[in-house]
């Protein structure tokens, strides 16, 4: 231990003898003993994986999702800010122009061909569903539940990120 004084802009550092007690060390063993034992009777952090489910919170992110509108057609007018606004940089997209036969799919005359979100990079911050101006692509509050433990399989593209159409509505 010691204290520094400035002494013609030097710094000097005395020594300050220690006292009995901090010499022997006993108390700050003490210590370390009683925050030690006090952890053995605190809640356990652990789950058994497989056969115990870890409890999510209420306001977990879980997977992407790609929206539609009432009619059925894509949201996305692949604009780009989703990828701009991904940190990790784990959302890619090849915009395409609608044709004439593809009217009934789209709303606007260009749309997100290819649509990719690489899941092993993706931070579930959230920045992409702010970024976006049609409220198309949503963090939906879901387990995310993978069997597959390929690379192949964690990139997501729109076979998986488009939600079906219902036509429940009449």
């Amino acid at each position: 231990m010691g204290v520094y004084q400035l002494t013609n802009r030097r710094k000097v550092m005395q020594r300050i003898p220690m006292n009995f007690w901090e010499r022997i060390y006993l108390p700050a063993i003490i210590k370390g003993m009683t925050i030690t034992i006090s952890h053995l009777f605190k809640r356990k952090v652990t789950y058994q994986y497989p056969e115990q489910k870890r409890p999510m919170s209420d306001v977990f992110r879980g997977l992407h999702i790609l929206k539609r509108d009432d009619e059925g057609k894509e949201r996305c007018t692949a604009c780009g800010l989703c990828a701009l606004a991904c940190p990790a940089e784990a959302i890619t997209m090849t915009a395409a122009e609608r044709s004439s036969s593809e009217l009934h799919l789209y709303r606007e005359e260009k749309y997100a061909a290819v649509y990719e979100i690489n899941m092993l990079r993706c931070i579930f911050c959230g920045l992409c569903e702010e970024a976006c101006p049609k409220a198309a692509i949503f963090l939906q509050n879901d387990k995310m539940a993978q069997a597959s433990y390929e690379r192949s399989d964690f990139i997501f593209g729109k076979d998986r990120l488009v939600e079906p159409f219902l036509q429940s509505k009449s």
